[in-house]
C-alpha cells in the first residue's frame, strides 16, 4: 500500500483560574494523509510536506507553529475510509462474529450480499480467501472500490445470486445480510464442511424468526443463537463520567448456526 500518514492533534486542556475549573480548548482531531509529496491543509493551518518525511512517532507543526503526532496508518485506519452506500455490518458486530466462529487464517469464507463490502473486507484481513456474491452492478463497483483501495488479494468478487446455488464447498463460515436467509439454507448444507458456521445479520426480527424457522427445520444444522450488541461508549471528564447520548444502540440481529452432519 502506498505510504499514508495519521496526523493527531489531542485534546489540550487547562485551568481556568476565574472558572476554578479545567476547561477543554482544543478538541482531539485526527487527519488522515493520502499524499506525502504535497503539502497538507488543516484546521491548524498548513503542514509543510517537509514535515511529513518524519519518522513515526515525530511532533510536526503547521506553519502556524500547531503540533501534530504523526504515525503509519495501520489496517483499522484505512477501513475506515471504505466507500458505502447501502447500511453496513458494523465493526461491533464484525467482532462477534469472528469471535463466535474463530475464523482465521486458514479459513475460507462465502460471503452474500456484498453491498458496500465493509464486512467481506474485514473478514479479509483474518482469513485465507473470501468469496462475496452479489448481483447489482452498483454494488459491484462500489465493493471492487474498496477492495482496491485496501488493496485486498484474497477476495473474488461474484456477480451472482446465492439464493440459486453456492459452488464453493468445504467452506468454514457463510455470513449472510440478505433479504430472505432462509432461501440459503439447502446450498449451505452442501457448501459449509461439517462443524462449519452460518450466519444472518439482520434488521427485522420476523426476518431473522423466519431464518430461525427453517434452520431448526434442517437435520443437517444445530441452531445456537441469535444475538444483538449494544455499543455505549462512556464520557470521561475527571469525575464526571456519564454515557455518552450519542453512542451506538441497536444495529441488527445475528444468528449463528452450525452444521451437524
Amino acid at each position: 500500500m502506498a505510504l499514508k500518514k495519521i496526523l493527531i492533534r489531542k485534546e489540550k486542556r487547562e485551568f481556568i483560574e476565574d472558572l476554578q475549573k479545567e476547561v477543554r480548548i482544543a478538541k482531539k482531531r485526527i487527519y488522515y494523509v493520502e499524499d506525502l509529496e504535497k503539502d497538507f491543509h488543516t484546521s491548524e493551518g498548513i503542514i509543510p510536506k517537509t514535515e511529513l518525511k518524519k519518522k513515526d512517532g515525530s511532533i510536526i507543526k503547521t506553519k502556524q507553529g500547531k503540533e501534530l503526532i504523526m504515525f503509519s496508518p495501520c489496517f483499522i485506519d484505512h477501513y475506515k475510509r471504505i466507500q458505502r452506500k447501502a447500511q453496513i455490518v458494523l465493526l461491533k458486530d464484525i467482532g462477534l462474529i469472528i469471535a463466535e466462529t474463530g475464523i482465521n487464517k486458514n479459513s475460507t469464507v462465502v460471503d452474500a450480499g456484498s453491498g458496500s463490502g465493509a464486512l467481506c473486507c474485514f473478514l479479509a484481513n483474518y482469513v485465507n480467501k473470501i468469496y462475496t456474491y452479489e448481483i447489482r452492478d452498483d454494488f459491484i463497483d462500489l465493493v471492487k472500490e474498496n477492495i482496491n483501495m485496501l488493496e485486498l488479494k484474497n477476495i473474488e468478487l461474484k456477480k451472482s445470486n446465492i439464493y440459486e446455488g453456492i459452488k464453493e464447498k468445504n467452506i468454514d463460515l457463510i455470513t449472510l445480510d440478505l433479504p430472505e436467509p432462509w432461501k440459503v439454507i439447502k446450498h449451505a448444507e452442501k457448501a459449509l464442511k461439517i462443524g462449519g458456521f452460518l450466519v444472518s445479520y439482520s434488521t427485522s426480527i420476523p426476518q431473522t424468526a423466519d431464518f430461525v424457522d427453517e434452520v431448526r427445520k434442517s437435520d443437517k444444522f444445530l441452531f445456537l443463537k441469535t444475538s444483538e450488541l449494544i455499543d455505549r461508549e462512556w464520557k470521561i471528564d475527571g469525575r464526571r463520567i456519564r454515557p455518552k447520548s450519542d453512542g451506538i444502540g441497536f444495529s441488527g440481529f445475528i444468528t449463528f448456526a452450525r452444521r451437524i452432519r
